[in-house]
């Protein structure tokens, strides 16, 4: 569960399903279900992800940033389209736990050991560019 940041008075959490493939080893997928939407998936790189929990980073339409880098117990999400932007706050420990599974899968720096992640590159990459033109 994420909170879905409409404005500092009304936030609402909503459910979020992250999803990590070993056949595109570099990228996360986050999943919002969005009461009355259909579901609205993002990917973008696990770095990233493994970074902005520690420390605001990001430059383009995802940046991630935990609320206080002190405590870090819970990051800031957003995500932006255009002028359009989303902020979601969603707890640091269940994103760690989502990343030593990561991991353990495909230890980070070591995605190009895959035996079959050449063949899967161009199959991911469009994947990446579909979820894109269509979010």
């Amino acid at each position: 569960m994420m909170s879905f940041l409409v404005s500092e008075e009304l936030s609402f959490r909503i459910p979020v399903e992250l999803r990590y493939e070993t056949r595109d080893p570099y990228a996360v997928r986050l999943t919002f279900h969005l009461p009355g939407d259909v579901p609205v998936t993002w990917a973008f790189g696990r770095e990233l992800l493994v970074d902005g929990v520690g420390r605001a980073c990001g430059d383009g339409d995802v940046r991630i940033a935990p609320t206080d880098p002190q405590q870090l117990d819970e990051a800031l999400i957003r995500l932006q389209v255009g002028q359009d932007q989303a902020l979601f706050r969603v707890g640091i420990p269940p994103l760690l736990a989502f990343l030593d599974r990561t991991d353990k899968l495909v230890p980070l720096g070591q995605e190009r050991t895959l035996v079959d992640f050449e063949t899967h590159l161009d199959e991911a990459l469009d994947r990446i560019l579909a979820e894109q033109s269509a979010g």
